[in-house]
């Protein structure tokens, strides 16, 4: 595969997994949907992941999910990047929600390998060889160890990365120096997601560019952005800045093993939402909703970070 496959995407900078918003345990709130969505867009973001893990796609039913990308397509257009969360666990299901993703509008689909299951490697590539064939949309790898039970090693995902249909790879090991081989090793031929906003990975960024971070909710609006935004304006101490205030978020609401601290990711980030005045709303069973005494927890996070 050519060298230039990953120029066939513009994806770069802060690309959120979004929450979705339900209005309780049946339904879907695409009011909800084109609140945060229109409040994103107005914070910068540089792109949108819909139904990803932070999107709760486990708990939606294959009709809902689809909604979900009818609803987010005629909303944006082509006003940011969408990409479409299609994890599941078979190919012919995966190709589905992209081949739907792609009538409306979406201009790529984010797969982990299929979880529980634990597929081998030849399994894996496999499985995207399978998908990539059947789809036009182009597709970003995502390594998630703590949803999938595999943390994939740089070899397979070379292997990936030759597939055709695969452009970029989110990176979301808990292991840095798993993130760097993986950019070094692949840079020039896939997009690679996962830098962290912090001292390390603007200098990586400032020395060897790289593409962007694809992060959890978005939560944060333009401070968020800004790290990308004001590096490439070359003001670093901005950069800096802001990097240090999803720094806070990361260490106080998540894990080293990047696992919630006060319950599941998307129960933090709706948790927060909703603090903010944005729709948030219920988490979908088996996930719960968090405590009134660690909403109170990340209330205070977002004081200190003067998001209220």
């Amino acid at each position: 595969m050519a060298a230039s496959k990953r120029s066939r995407v513009n994806w770069q900078g802060y690309i959120p997994a979004i929450t979705t918003p339900f209005i309780d345990e049946d339904t879907l709130d695409e009011k909800g949907v084109g609140l945060l969505l229109e409040w994103l867009v107005d914070q910068g973001m540089h792109g949108l992941v819909l139904a990803g893990t932070t999107g709760e796609w486990t708990s939606m039913t294959r009709e809902e999910r689809a909604r979900l990308f009818t609803v987010a397509g005629e909303q944006m257009g082509k006003r940011v990047p969408l990409i479409a969360g299609c994890s599941s666990f078979t190919a012919r299901e995966t190709i589905a929600y992209a081949q739907h993703a792609g009538q409306c509008g979406f201009e790529g689909v984010l797969i982990t390998p299929p979880p529980y299951v634990r597929p081998g490697p030849d399994e894996i590539v496999a499985f995207y060889e399978e998908v990539g064939a059947a789809i036009d949309l182009p597709i970003c790898v995502y390594n998630w160890p703590p949803g999938t039970g595999i943390d994939m090693p740089l070899e397979l995902l070379r292997r990936l990365a030759e597939i055709d249909a695969v452009v970029a790879i989110k990176q979301s090991t808990p292991r840095f120096t798993h993130f760097a081989e993986t950019f070094f090793a692949l840079r020039e031929q896939v997009r690679v997601f996962g830098f962290p906003m912090d001292e390390l990975g603007l200098t990586m960024l400032r020395v060897h560019g790289g593409d962007g971070t694809m992060g959890a909710g978005g939560v944060l609006g333009r401070n968020q952005t800004g790290f990308y935004d004001k590096l490439w304006a070359g003001d670093i101490d901005g950069a800096r800045e802001c990097g240090l205030k999803d720094r806070v978020l990361m260490e106080e609401w998540y894990t080293p093993e990047l696992v919630g601290r006060f319950g599941s990711g998307p129960a933090i980030l709706k948790a927060a939402l909703d603090a903010m005045g944005l729709p948030g709303g219920t988490v979908r069973k088996p996930l719960l909703g968090v405590s009134e005494a660690d909403r109170e927890s990340i209330a205070e996070t977002l004081r200190k970070l003067d998001m209220m």
